[in-house]
Parts: structure tokens; sequence; C-alpha cells
């Protein structure tokens, strides 16, 4: 903003400046040398002004990244935070969306929008001072001109707003067909989801239609009345040099007079025409922080410490009680697991096993009741890994996926992740090793191959506390084992896990197992 205000200031400077000039060579004979130090001064101030427009977008810029940046990490921290559970019902492509399109919307609007706002008002105040100083009539036309274009209205959020949600919904159905692709093409349905794309496609184009007819037609009002303002102004000091007018300061009107108000009437509408342009990025981000609402209503990340260390592996849950819908899902349950002990939660599905894997993550509040993970509250970055029944697997290197969240870790970090869980007793025989490269989601390894993967990112992660929802779930035996092996392993290194399943092998390596079909 000071920047801004300090071109406007600049811009008043250019006007005088040339208008004396020019004043001086049309009424007399000025020499170079009277005429030099104001033509110097005038390329000083064309270069304060180019430089601080400079300055101005610089600084600008460098705010709304900084800033859109610490919203787009609290907000991934949030949906960090919040976990599967809370997020259930959430659709991914939508997610994305709001993280990716809405959180961009409020770049301009940081950027241009607030800044102009501000300037909107100071620099037309400051030119027309100037212009009522030299005569009060232009600068009282510019005055009024300036009330009728503020008063215009333009854009409404809700348009914005309406096209973050179809943006969404289209990149959803989009993500919904390409994850869907092979079926579509098994069941010859291509024409029919073409169709489907295109049809939320030309919804998303109308909305976005209707958006740009309102923000050509409020910036053509703007246009007509700043047109008509100045044409005002031309005409008056026009009139007023050639004699034609008697009226007002008319008769005392100088070449310099006219002159330099004549080049201030274009300018003082530049801030005016900037902030129409930019309500636009008011609107959009309006909408967008619509969208943003929901997602930032949901709990923040727990700040990292070191507090966890004191008590690795240690889980406590006193008598905790968790309602979902109206329902409650555990009623005073207790757990007690101590560092290197594997307790299986058994029970068939829907008795509150994943539930309990979602409270000690942090991923649901409870109720009632306390719940204390390694010493300290549940959900402090760091302090648990979670591995479910279909572990994430991105496209990329069987290594790169082990590291995946641990940039920092080396060679030889994985290396031993993979050999304690598994994973090299089959990258053994691929030809490229742990380089072996991925498809989407895993494609390329079993069941269990995958599984193993998973576990050797939580070896990796160091993180004292392991939640497996259904390891074994879809394994024949023989897949089983090593997942069995690598969970024992990872006891043996002092990692307390906790195992929700019913799979009778699960029962034969527990230390603890509790029946979440009996009442507590």
């Amino acid at each position: 903003m000071l920047a801004g205000i300090l071109v406007g200031v600049a811009v008043i400077g250019q006007a005088m400046l040339l208008a004396w000039i020019v004043h001086r060579a049309v009424t007399g004979a000025p020499s170079i040398a009277d005429l030099l130090p104001a033509a110097l001064a005038l390329v000083a101030v064309v270069l304060t002004r180019g430089a601080a427009q400079y300055v101005q977008g610089r600084a600008a810029s460098t705010a709304a990244t900084d800033r859109c940046r610490a919203i787009r990490d609290d907000l991934l921290d949030r949906l960090h935070a919040a976990g599967p559970a809370r997020l259930d019902g959430w659709h991914r492509a939508d997610l994305a969306s709001r993280a990716l399109h809405a959180v961009d919307a409020l770049t301009p609007y940081i950027a241009h929008y607030l800044p102009q706002r501000i300037l909107a008002l100071v620099v037309p105040a400051l030119i027309g001072v100037t212009a009522l100083l030299h005569d009060w009539l232009a600068g009282l036309l510019l005055l009024l001109s300036a009330a009728t274009n503020l008063s215009t209205k333009c854009i409404h959020p809700l348009l914005e707003s309406r096209i973050v949600i179809r943006l969404g919904v289209v990149e959803g159905v989009f993500a919904d067909h390409v994850r869907g692709l092979l079926s579509i093409r098994l069941f010859n349905a291509e024409r029919e989801a073409t169709v489907r794309v295109r049809g939320f496609a030309e919804q998303l184009r109308d909305d976005a239609m209707r958006v740009l007819r309102v923000a050509f037609l409020s910036s053509a009002v703007l246009e007509f009345f700043a047109a008509v303002a100045v044409a005002a102004v031309a005409i008056y000091v026009g009139m007023g040099l050639l004699g034609y007018l008697a009226f007002g300061p008319a008769d005392d009107l100088t070449v310099y007079r006219g002159l330099c108000v004549l080049l201030l009437a274009p300018e003082f509408f530049v801030p005016l025409r900037q902030l129409a342009t930019h309500y636009h990025d008011r609107a959009a981000a309006l909408g967008a922080a619509e969208q943003l609402a929901p997602l930032f209503a949901l709990p923040a990340m727990p700040d990292a410490t070191d507090a966890h260390a004191r008590d690795p592996g240690n889980v406590i849950l006193q008598a905790i009680r968790v309602a979902r819908d109206d329902r409650t899902i555990l009623q005073a349950f207790s757990l007690d697991v101590r560092p290197g002990e594997l307790v299986l939660l058994w029970g068939p599905s829907g008795c509150g096993k994943t539930t309990v894997l979602h409270t000690i993550a942090g991923h649901l509040p409870v109720d009632a009741g306390e719940v204390r993970v390694n010493g300290e509250a549940p959900g402090i970055p760091g302090a648990v890994a979670w591995l479910g029944q279909r572990p994430f697997l991105a496209h990329g290197s069987i290594a790169r996926n082990i590291a995946l969240g641990r940039d920092d870790a080396d060679r030889a970090a994985i290396a031993e992740a993979a050999r304690n869980c598994g994973v090299l007793s089959f990258t053994e025989a691929l030809p490229d090793g742990l380089d072996t490269r991925l498809g989407e989601r895993g494609l390329g390894l079993s069941g269990g191959q995958a599984q193993r993967v998973a576990l050797a990112r939580a070896w990796l992660s160091q993180a004292p506390v392991v939640l497996l929802d259904e390891p074994t779930t879809g394994l024949d035996a023989d897949a089983a084992a090593p997942v069995l092996a690598a969970m024992r392993r990872l006891c043996a290194d002092g990692r307390s896990l906790v195992v929700a399943g019913h799979d009778p092998a699960l029962r034969g390596i527990a230390d603890t197992v509790i029946d979440m079909a009996e009442p507590s």
C-alpha cells in the first residue's frame, strides 16, 4: 500500500512537471538551461514511479504467496489431524480441489484487492485535492464522478461459490470415471461415461460464463462513467482556454493549470478501475472461503513435542465412550498397552475395533473417559503409524514407497526396514530389486507383498505405536505368514502394536486378546 501511495504521488508530480514544461514552452521562449532542471526532475519522477510499481507488485506477490502457503499448510495439517474417520463422506477429489483451487483463489484477493481497497480511496483523494487546488470546478467534477463509480455493484460471491462447488463435483466425477475406467471399457459404457462428464463440464462452463457476464457488465458501467468524466473535464479545459466559458475559475485558467488537471483526470480513475477489476477477486475469495470453512472447522493439529518420547509405546484408554450419529459405539471401554506388546482387538465387523484404532490415532474424539498415547494426548505427529486394510502405495519404486513421509531416510535405513519386514524376500528375485517401479495403488504386488511394504514404512517411521486394521484380510496362510512374522519383529524392536482383526492366525501371535463382542 505504501508503494502504491508513492506511485500516486509520483503521478501527481509527473503531471505537474510536464504541465509546467509545456506551459513554459508555449507561453515564453525559454532556453534549454531553463527547462533542464524540470526535465531532469521529470525523468527522476518517472523512474521513481516505475520502481514503486515494481516494488508494489513484488511485495504483493510475496505476501500473498507466503500467506496462501501458510493457509494451505494449516489446512493440510487439519486434514491430517482429522484422519479418515472425520473425513468419511468427503470425496478425495473434492478435498483436493478445495485444498488447491480454493486456496489459490485467495491469492489475488490478498495480493490485489486488499491493498487496492485502500489505494482506491487514498490515491484519488490525493489527485482530487491537487485538482481542486489548481481548478476547483474540474476537481469537483472528478470527485462527483468518483462517488458514482464507487456506488456501482459488482459480482456476488455466491456466483463464485457455485463455481468452486461445481469444480469440485466435476473433478470428483472425472476421478471416479478414471478409477473405474477398466469397468467402463468392459461394459462398453464409454459413450455414457463421456456424456456424463461432458454434462457436468458444460454446467461448469455455464456458471463461469454467468460470472463473466456480470464482470464485463460491471466493468462497462465503470468505464462509461470514467469516460464521461474525463470528457467533461477535457471540454471544460478546452472551452476555458479558448475563452468560451466565463463561469467560475474558467476566466483565470492557464495552460499550466488546465493541462495539469487534464493529465490528472485519467489517472484519477486508474485506482478505481483496478478496484473494480479486483472486485472479482474479492467475490472469488469469498466463494472459496465458504468452501474452506467446513474444513477449517476441523480440529487443528496438536503441537508437535518431544513429550511422547518420555513414555514411548504406552497406550492407555480409561473408560472411554464414543458415539457417532447418535449411536454409542464404545461404552466404558478401557485398554492398557505396554511397549513391545501386541494387543489384538478381536470380534466381528461392527463391534468397534476400528473405532478404537481411530481413537488412539486421534482421528475421533471421545465423549467421556481419557486417552493417553505415549504419555500424551492422541494426535501428536510422529507418535502413531497407521496401516489400514488396503495400504496406500503410490506410483513409484518400492524403496520410494517405503520411505514415504521420510524424505531424509538413506538407502541403508530403507534396506534395513525392508529386510526386517520381509520385503527383501521377494524383491531380491526382481531385476531392479527395491528400485522396481509399481503402478497406481501398488499394481504389480500381491496383497501380502503390499502389506509387507506398508509394514516396512511403519518400521522406518520410528513411530512407537503401530495400529493395524485387518492386516491379513484377503491373504491365504502362505501370504499371511511373512506379514505375521514382520509384526512380531516390530514388537521385538520395542514397538507397541494394536491390531483389529478376526483372523485366527492373529490370535497365535498376540500377547493379549480383547474380545470386543463381550460387554465392557
